[in-house]
């Protein structure tokens, strides 16, 4: 006669569960500190400096946030190779907006950023309505762009920026107000953990341990202090990783508490099953390509910013390195799984190996083959897990 289940088994086996869910959770973050030791030890301490350490975070902005808008893409079952020459026109079109027509930098701003999303909804459109391939649409994309920006720049570096334009990627947050930044994070971290556990009770559903509930933000809290502290010993945090994160927040809250975020799984898990529960299909994945559009919008200004100065080559195969960023962080290129989180953590590893390597002086062919051979292996256990 079969045993029912008790409590104490029901107790065991989802405390194995949580242990297995845990350990793939933190895989990236465990790669990410052995690449943090790694590099440390041969650069004699440097790669872990607070002034690396804020560079890097610098340096990385881009690439982080174009991951935030390919992680949708690839969720919904699309991919974009526009991205890096859209954030390149963009960037450009700022550039030639406050240089030569002396537009303010807010102005300048918000048209690089509409642009983008113009662009996005042009491509989405192909896309969605029009049934053309994503691969085609922006690959064609990809040199429709590029074309436009050296058109419009005549092939010119424009340059330089007004001062405030050039604060947006070079600028810090005070020491006080970074350390205050820091304790208020921490204290919603702690508040949305416990309205949640109170949810989910009042729900009747099953919920995880206190202690790994609670022993999980204090983890994050104790991070959060440390890179802020590390930071705040070189200048502060940088302003671009801010932007960084309140637009991480924004799209986390959007896939996860959403009707859009959840539609965008369901298209991407599944699209026939997505139409016929009633998902507009067409509709949802031109916003994902308008949001993507816009979010490349935003990395033109931060490149622009940081380099004061808007080139015909600028974001030059970064839509190769937001596609690995994503798939590094998890991101399925199937479809329909895929964490921000876990993409932001992707263009963490991916710009900490290019930082550490050339710290170590290796020949800039060598970074182009790890990175390869990265994103191949790292596509290999996607395969494999699903197996």
């Amino acid at each position: 006669m079969n045993q029912l289940p008790t409590v104490e088994n029901t107790a065991k086996v989802n405390r194995g569960l949580s242990f297995k869910f845990d350990l793939q959770a933190y895989t990236l973050i465990i790669a990410l500190v052995l690449i943090a030791i790694i590099f440390g030890f041969f650069t004699g301490g440097e790669f872990l400096s607070s002034r690396n350490i804020s560079n890097l975070f610098t340096q990385m902005s881009v690439i982080a946030v174009l991951a935030i808008g390919m992680t949708l893409i690839i969720v919904a079952g699309h991919i974009d190779l526009s991205v890096g020459s859209l954030v390149g026109l963009t960037g450009g079109i700022a550039a030639i907006l406050q240089v030569w027509y002396d537009w303010n930098t807010l102005m300048a701003v918000l048209a690089a950023v509409v642009i983008g999303a113009v662009f996005g909804l042009w491509q989405g459109w192909w896309v969605a309505y029009r049934a053309v391939p994503a691969f085609i649409v922006t690959l064609g994309g990809m040199l429709i762009f590029r074309g436009i920006l050296i058109g419009l720049s005549k092939g010119q570096t424009v340059a330089p920026m007004n001062a405030s334009f050039k604060e947006i990627g070079n600028s810090y947050f005070p020491y006080i107000p970074g350390y205050i930044l820091a304790i208020i994070s921490i204290a919603l971290l702690f508040f949305w953990t416990a309205r949640n556990r109170k949810k989910r009770e009042s729900m009747g559903l099953m919920l995880p341990s206190a202690k790994l509930d609670y022993g999980k933000i204090s983890a994050y809290s104790f991070f959060i202090l440390l890179i802020t502290y590390m930071l705040n010993r070189y200048l502060g945090i940088p302003l671009p990783i801010l932007i960084v994160v309140v637009l991480a927040g924004i799209f986390i809250f959007i896939s996860n508490k959403t009707a859009f975020g959840r539609y965008v799984y369901a298209i991407g898990g599944n699209q026939e099953a997505a139409a016929l529960s009633g998902i507009n299909i067409k509709k949802n994945t031109l916003w994902v390509f308008i949001t993507m559009g816009a979010l490349a919008g935003v990395s033109g200004v931060l490149l622009t910013s940081r380099l004061n100065a808007a080139t015909v080559s600028a974001g030059n195969m970064y839509e190769l390195d937001a596609i690995a960023a994503c798939v590094i962080g998890g991101t399925s290129l199937i479809g329909g799984k895929g964490k921000i989180v876990g993409a932001l953590i992707g263009a963490l590893i991916m710009a900490s190996i290019d930082n550490g390597m050339s710290m170590m002086n290796i020949e800039t062919f060598w970074q182009y083959i790890v990175k390869g051979l990265i994103l191949i292996v790292a596509v290999w256990i996607d395969i494999s897990s699903k197996k």
